[in-house]
């Protein structure tokens, strides 16, 4: 019988074990906060979830077929301000560059930040819905009472009269939720020549 060896064997098995599985918890914990900035890119990506697409100019070709988008607005109860679109929807030329604009007011005495959050329904039209600028996951902080513009811009990609599956859709609403953000980093106010104080 060896105890001496079996021992020292043992205890190392164990650990070496032990190790393995904390190494294996530690990347679980790395990965579960990898998880949300990577399902946002892929859903950026794709237009996975009713997330719009992003693009710096709107493409060459615009068609005659009209289609409505609508605005839906919506403020978390955390979030002291006021948000509503300035037009409640537009009719617009698929291809065709849109401009609207959504105002937010700060209720209180005091500068308060928030962050919108933004999807499209339905769903399937989000990987044609694509913003060319627009101030959603950006920080905008507002002044005492401050009110200001926000604009976005966006068009309908063209091949959506070409797929199947959105040929019968004549409407979609972009939704938009503001929820307050009192992280300072990534700070996007909004633009200063089109804010006023109320």
């Amino acid at each position: 019988m060896d105890n001496g060896n079996t021992g020292a064997g043992g205890r190392d098995k164990k650990g070496l074990v032990a190790l393995t599985l904390a190494g294996l918890v530690a990347g679980m914990v790395g990965l579960s906060f990898a998880a949300v900035p990577l399902y946002r890119m892929f859903c950026q990506a794709t237009g996975y979830g009713g997330v719009p697409q992003v693009a710096d100019v709107a493409p060459d070709t615009v068609l005659d077929r009209t289609i409505k988008v609508r605005f839906d607005t919506n403020v978390d109860r955390d979030l002291p301000w006021q948000f509503s679109a300035e037009q409640r929807a537009v009719d617009v030329r698929i291809g065709e560059s849109a401009l609207v604009f959504f105002k937010a007011h700060n209720n209180t005495d005091e500068a308060v930040s928030g962050t919108a959050g933004f999807n499209v329904s339905p769903e399937i039209a989000g990987r044609y819905f694509t913003k060319i600028e627009c101030f959603c996951f950006k920080q905008q902080t507002l002044a005492a009472g401050q009110s200001v513009e926000m604009p976005v811009t966006f068009f309908v990609d063209p091949k959506f009269a070409d797929d199947e599956s959105t040929k019968n859709i004549e409407e979609i609403t972009l939704s938009y939720t503001f929820y307050r953000s009192d992280d300072p980093s990534d700070v996007a106010t909004a633009p200063g020549d089109r804010a006023s104080g109320s």
